[in-house]
This record gives structure tokens, sequence and C-alpha cells, in this order.
């Protein structure tokens, strides 16, 4: 199991790093194949490719699993049931972690039609109560009852907690060219980290460097953006370059340093966000830090909260380069999906180092990744394009150089293309029937989503709602399955007709 992770068993746990610390914890809870595996976000420090051997691990186990994790990616592929702890509550639907969002957010909508209709209910009865108090005693009491009642719940309510309010201070725009390397290279004790590698990023690029743990991500960032000189070749810099950058060490905090201090460097109650001045506590309220925190060590902080005062460190510094290394880490995914929000319309140009699947599909436009023996190669699109390009997943020692094609397979003469495929008869009744019932079905779909509308649906019947909002979901990806089979077979017939 130590060997599968990538670890010898000979290493001193004293000076493990904390991704070999976590691979140490996996082989130790995986190596009894117990029952019941208990994971809490088991993906942190992990690169890429070991996250993708513990999924292909844990799928091929009998084991019960209970997943507390923010990788979007992981969750989808092994859950088969979400409990979602809301305010102190828990909320299950009987499905995986794929069709939460959707779910999550119909409940929140509900439970704000309903407060709406509450709030509208107080407002009549105080209404009431002074203009139209009369007739009998005992019935007039007993409304003034109900209406304390309304009050009390109304007091006891507690909303859903705010998002993040992240934005980026931009600094003047860069020039059209951001960075130009040339055949760059470096080395450490003999062992080549880049080697002849090339690249020209433009303003507006956003790009990610993917690879495991100890392969040379920070140092080919660090090079790319002028910290470290290469060893060979040259990097050229665009004009008016204004650079920001978060590291992923979070021990790199002054834990005796309070928040405030940490916001604002030590001087004054204000903090500088494009150019305008804002209180320290209102910025640090847009991170959802409370007021009483300012005064709070950072050493104190938790893991999430110290990952998201280094964003607001970061994202308060005028850029129109942002660099960031990891800054997934320790975030929930509501400040996932802002922060992602907040880099699709970042004007400027992103590096992102980052082991987030799904967070690299969502935003990047281009993959940077070792091939072996300091070899980088760009791909275009996301993760999951670059592995449909590459045909191979990440090797976990991209220090080894790629396999090199024998003699005898250079030599060897192309194979012959399979022939193209033709239309059978029942792919041409499937492109004929097919629209049909996918207006069926969207019919179908319009209907559930009436009765999703009804704002006492709710509250009326909440197994009802729970079983239409299921059936809703199964329904759109019927509609996506036919539609996807329909394009396919419109390829054919025109690829078909045009041989």
């Amino acid at each position: 199991m130590l060997e599968q992770l990538g670890l010898s068993g000979e290493e001193d746990p004293g000076t493990l790093s904390g991704g070999e610390a976590r691979r140490a914890s996996l082989a130790r809870v995986l190596a009894p194949s117990p029952d019941i595996l208990l994971l809490d976000e088991p993906t942190n420090h992990l690169d890429l490719t070991t996250i993708e051997w513990l999924e292909s691990d844990l799928l091929s186990r009998r084991t019960a699993l209970v997943i507390v994790s923010h990788d979007r990616r992981f969750l989808s592929t092994l859950s088969r049931v979400t409990v979602w702890l809301d305010r102190g509550a828990t909320r299950r639907i009987e499905r995986g972690f794929a069709h939460f969002e959707e779910w999550r957010d119909m409940l929140l909508a509900e439970e704000k039609r309903e407060q709406h209709k509450a709030d509208r209910k107080i407002a009549a009865e105080e209404h009431w109560i002074r203009h139209g108090v009369s007739g009998r005693r005992k019935r007039n009491m007993r409304r003034v009852g109900l209406l304390q009642e309304l009050k009390e719940r109304r007091r006891s309510y507690r909303a859903a907690e705010g998002d993040v309010a992240m934005n980026a201070s931009a600094a003047p725009p860069s020039g059209a060219l951001v960075i130009e390397a040339q055949n760059i290279g470096k080395s450490y004790e003999g062992r080549a980290i880049v080697s002849d590698f090339s690249i020209r990023i433009q303003r507006g690029d956003r790009l990610g460097i993917v690879g495991p743990n100890g392969g040379g991500k920070t140092t080919l960032i660090n090079l790319l953006t002028g910290v470290l000189p290469p060893d060979s070749g040259s990097v050229k810099l665009g004009s008016t370059l204004a650079i920001a950058t978060l590291t992923q060490h979070r021990d790199s905090l002054d834990p005796d340093v309070t928040v405030k201090d940490a916001l604002t460097g030590g001087g004054g109650d204000n903090v500088l966000v494009n150019g305008v001045s804002k209180h320290v506590v209102s910025y640090m309220k847009d991170f959802l830090f409370l007021p009483e925190q300012a005064r709070t060590p950072l050493g104190k902080l938790s893991g999430g909260e110290r990952g998201r005062l280094m964003l607001a460190q970061a994202l308060a510094r005028p850029s129109n380069l942002l660099v960031l290394d990891e800054p997934t880490n320790d975030l929930d995914m509501e400040t996932l999906d802002v922060l992602e929000e907040m880099l699709t319309e970042y004007p400027g140009t992103v590096l992102l180092i980052s082991h987030d699947r799904d967070f690299l599909d969502r935003l990047v436009g281009g993959v940077i990744v070792p091939e072996g023996n300091g070899r980088w190669t760009e791909y275009a699109g996301g993760y999951s394009d670059m592995l449909a390009q590459r045909g191979a997943d990440l090797s976990r020692d991209s220090r080894k150089p790629a396999p090199q094609k024998d003699a005898s397979e250079l030599s060897a003469p192309a194979e012959t293309p399979p022939p193209k495929r033709r239309m059978t008869f029942k792919d041409q009744h499937a492109l004929q029937t097919l629209p049909k019932a996918i207006a069926a079905l969207q019919r179908e779909a319009e209907a559930l989503q009436a009765k999703l509308a009804d704002p006492d649906f709710y509250a009326r019947d909440r197994a009802a709602f729970e079983q239409v909002t299921t059936s809703l979901g199964e329904l759109q990806r019927r509609i996506a399955a036919a539609e996807e089979q329909w394009l396919a077979l419109e390829i054919l017939r025109e690829e078909f007709a045009g041989s």
C-alpha cells in the first residue's frame, strides 16, 4: 500500500511533508480493508496522481464510505447519498453530490419564499392589532398569541450564511504579451526540473500547471514570473506588469499577528481596494470574517479562515497577473464558486497551480504538464481535455523520461485506419424519432418545473417535493443523453452524405 502511494516505508514520520504525511495516513487506514472508512478531507495536500489512484481504489472496495470533502469531482465520483450540514441541522438527499447543488438551491429558494410570506403575514397581523381589535375578547387574544408566535419564529430564524464578496484590485492593463520564455532550463543537484521549455503567455490567458508533488510546478512558475533566474534560455516579462501572488504555505503567516494587522500591514484601520479606501472590518466581512475577529491572532484561525485571509491579502494588491499556488486548499464550496466567478471576470492574466480537477476544467484554457526528465508540455483546454489529448494519466514520478518507441515501432508502417461506420436502419429510425421523444421529455420536465414553482409545495408536502425534484433531475439527464445521441447520429449522417 505504501509503494502504491509513492512511499518506501523507511521515511522518518517527523520529517514528512504535508502530502507525504497524508499518504502515510491513507496507507494506515486502507491496508486493513475496514468495513467503514471515515475520511475527513482526504484529498488535501495530495497531488492529482494520488487523488485519482485513491478514487480508483475506493471504487473497487466493498467498504462503506463517509466522506467530508470540498473536492467536487471526488465527491461526484464516489458518493451515492449526500448529507448537507446547514445551520446546525442536517438535510439528506438519496443521491450523489452531482445532484446536490441543484437540490440545495431549490431548498434555499423555497425557504426564502416562505420567509417572505411570513414577514408579510406579521405585517398584516400588526396592522390588525393597531386598527382592527374589536369583537369578542377571547378570539382577539388568540390572534394576538398567534402573532407573538410568528414574531418569535422570525426572531429565532437563522438565515443561510452570506457569500464571500470577492474582488481583485485591478492594476492598469499589461502589455499584450505578458511572458515569453525561450528554451529555459533549471536543474538542482544534477536533476533537470525544467528542460528546454518555451511558451508565450498573452494578456487574459488562464493557464493551469499540474503534476505530482515535488515535480517542479512551483519552480516553473517562479521561472516564468522572474522570481528565479533560469540556468539556460531567457524569460521576457511584458510591460507594466503588476503581479499578485498567493502561496500555498499557510504556515508562512505569523501566528501572533492579528487579522486586522495582517490586512492593513500593521498601520491604520483601512485597506486600499481598487484605489478606494475601505475600512478593514468591512473588507473582513467580504471574506466572511466577523467584526470581533479583527483582533484574533492568526494562530487561532482554522485552515479555511487562513485560506480566506491569504486570498484577501493577495486580492487587495493591485495586479494584472495573478499567480495562485493551490488556492482551493481548505476552502468551502461556496467560497470556491465565488473564487471561480471572480477569476473568470478578472481582466488580467492568471497562472494557477491546482489539484482541483473540477476547478481547472471550469476555469483554465490551457494546462502545462510534466512529461518526465524536466520536459513540460502545454495542452489546450482544461484538465479533462488534457487527459483526452495525452491518452494517459499523469505519472507519479515525473522525473523519469517518457517511454520511447523502439526502432521496430518507428519503422513499422502506419496502421490502416478502420473503415468509416455506416448508418444502420436502427440509426436512421433513431434519427427520425429522437426529436419527438426529446420534445415529449421536455414537456414532462416543464410540467414538473411548474409544480416546483408553487411556493407552498415544499411546506405542504416535503416528500412529494423531493420526489418531484428527483424525477426532474432524472428527466434532465435523459434529455441530455437523447440530445447527445441525436447530435452524434446527425454528424454521422452528414459524414455519410459527404462521402
